[in-house]
């Protein structure tokens, strides 16, 4: 069954009641509903606790897409009593790892911005997340990047999602910054991550409202990875 993902049209939920659907052949639990985001795109999946009626919390210690149908699946910590399919549960994630995540992820589209290359992969932590790309002949300078990122989250620019169809992302090959992943596509329909005049390509990960939210970064360290790579790695700066 597939699980509704609340969380795709409201990243601020924190927690929601749900019903345990099944427990998967690995363990995982499956629920109807939920606000916890499951690893990819570079993000990691979230993790809190499933609370059943009776009080008892389960930790989930991650949350990863399964096969076929299983879209959200909330993995346990080992050893812990499995609830029952018809269980009611409140799913809860862990807030402060959360809106961690969306402040480097929608951090990550205004560096995306900024730099003017194509991505061959990106990581998104708590502390620290970044972005490869590849540069060519080009060069990047961390101190430019900074101010420059910094200003986009000053001017605290509006966050959205839109979706278009298969079809539209075919005759605008360009919204696709990432050159190692490809969008998902077999639902007939991608979602595009959306600030207004700085950025728009298609994401599945959960962002900010506003880019003031991300506050003051830094751009830590510039790697070289290869003849035409570099890897740019941003830091909180409070």
């Amino acid at each position: 069954m597939i699980t509704e993902e609340l969380f795709r049209s409201d990243s601020y939920l924190q927690e929601c009641e749900a019903t345990v659907t099944g427990i998967n052949e690995k363990g995982g639990i499956l629920l109807d509903r939920s606000v916890f985001y499951p690893t990819g795109g570079g993000q990691p999946g979230d993790v809190g606790v499933l609370v059943g009626a009776d009080g008892t919390e389960i930790t989930v210690l991650t949350t990863v897409k399964g096969d076929g149908n299983e879209n959200v699946v909330h993995v346990p910590a080992e050893g812990s009593a499995l609830p029952a399919p018809g269980d009611t549960v409140t799913a809860r994630v862990d807030w402060n790892r959360r809106y961690k995540h969306m402040r480097m992820h929608t951090c990550l589209h205004l560096l995306c911005a900024v730099v003017p290359h194509g991505v061959t992969g990106g990581k998104i932590g708590a502390e620290k997340s970044s972005l490869d790309f590849d540069i060519g002949d080009g060069s990047l300078d961390k101190e430019a990047i900074t101010e420059s990122i910094n200003k986009l989250i000053k001017q605290d620019h509006q966050v959205g999602a839109r979706w278009i169809t298969d079809e539209e992302l075919d005759t605008n090959p360009d919204l696709v910054r990432t050159m190692s992943v490809s969008p998902p596509r077999g639902a007939g329909k991608v979602r595009l991550l959306d600030i207004p005049e700085v950025d728009l390509q298609p994401c599945g990960g959960t962002h900010l409202a506003q880019t003031g939210e991300v506050g003051r970064i830094r751009v830590s360290k510039i790697e070289n990875k290869g003849k035409r790579n570099r890897r740019v790695n941003i830091v909180f700066d409070e």
